[in-house]
C-alpha cells in the first residue's frame, strides 16, 4: 500500500502577511470607532434636532438681529454713559439663538466662550457695542477688590504667542516694562485706575475664564434691572464676581 506524501505548504510572502495584519488591525479600529459612534448617538447628551428646532433657531437668530438694531437706535437716543470709567463684561449667552453678527461682535470683544470676562474702558463706542449684544452679556463697575481678586486668582497673560500664568514678574517686565509696569501690583493699579496704558495691559491679559455661578444666573435675557440676568448691574457686578471667581 502506497503512502501519500504530505503536500508542501504554500509559501506566503512576508509582505502579504504584514498587509493582512494591518488590514485586521484597521478593521478592529474601525469597529471600535463605529461602536463608539453608536454609543454616542444613544447617550443622553446627544440630541438629534428635529426640523422644527432648526426653524425655531433660525427665527430666533433673525429676531436677535432685529432686536440688536432696535437697541442700537434706543442707545443713540438715550446716549447715557456710565459714571465709572471701568467695566467688567461677562458673556452669559450661548450661540444657538445668536445671529452671526452678534457672534462677530462678541468675538471682537474677545468674549468667545460663555462665562469669559474682560475689562473694558468706558466710552461712547464701547457702550454702543455692548448695547447691541446686551441679551448675551452682563456687566458692571468692578471695585478694587474684584479687580485684584480676578487678576491674582484668574489672571493669565498672552506672551510670545503663548498663554502663561501671572506667576513671574520677569514676564510682566519683558512685556510691559517700557510702560513702567513691572509686577502684578502694577497691573492691578493700571486696570483699577484706568491708567494711560490700560489698552496695553488689558490686551496683555487673556479673557478671564470664570466659574459658572450657582443660582446667580438663571438664563433670563431680560435686563438685570427688570429681574433678568443681562445688561448693566452697576456695582452689583462685584457680588456676581465673588461667586464666579
Amino acid at each position: 500500500m502506497e503512502v501519500e506524501e504530505p503536500k508542501p505548504l504554500n509559501y506566503i510572502p512576508e509582505v502579504i502577511l504584514k498587509k493582512r495584519k494591518n488590514n485586521e488591525q484597521w478593521a478592529i479600529r474601525r469597529k471600535q470607532q463605529l461602536e463608539q459612534r453608536v454609543k454616542k448617538l444613544k447617550s443622553d447628551n446627544f440630541v438629534i434636532k428635529k426640523p422644527e428646532q432648526f426653524i425655531r433657531e433660525y427665527r430666533d437668530r433673525e429676531m436677535d438681529l432685529v432686536q440688536m438694531k432696535n437697541r442700537k437706535k434706543q442707545h443713540r437716543r438715550s446716549g447715557v454713559i456710565p459714571e465709572s470709567k471701568l467695566l467688567f463684561v461677562i458673556r452669559i449667552g450661548g450661540k444657538n439663538d445668536m445671529h452671526p453678527n452678534t457672534r462677530k461682535i462678541l468675538y471682537s470683544l474677545r468674549l468667545r466662550r460663555v462665562f469669559n470676562g474682560v475689562f473694558l474702558k468706558v466710552n461712547e463706542r464701547i457702550m454702543e457695542t455692548l448695547r447691541k449684544v446686551e441679551p448675551h452679556i452682563t456687566y458692571g463697575y468692578p471695585n478694587l477688590k474684584s479687580v485684584k481678586d480676578l487678576i491674582y486668582k484668574k489672571g493669565v497673560a498672552k506672551f510670545e504667542e503663548q498663554r502663561v500664568p501671572l506667576t513671574d514678574n520677569n514676564i510682566i517686565e519683558q512685556a510691559l516694562g517700557q510702560h513702567n509696569i513691572i509686577c502684578l501690583e502694577d497691573i492691578v493699579t493700571e486696570i483699577a485706575n484706568v491708567g494711560p496704558h490700560f489698552k496695553e495691559v488689558s490686551s496683555f491679559l487673556c479673557p478671564f475664564a470664570l466659574n459658572k455661578p450657582e443660582k446667580a444666573l438663571q438664563g433670563k435675557k431680560r435686563r438685570y434691572e427688570d429681574g433678568g440676568d443681562s445688561g448693566n448691574r452697576k456695582d452689583d457686578i462685584n457680588e456676581l464676581l465673588s461667586k464666579m471667581n
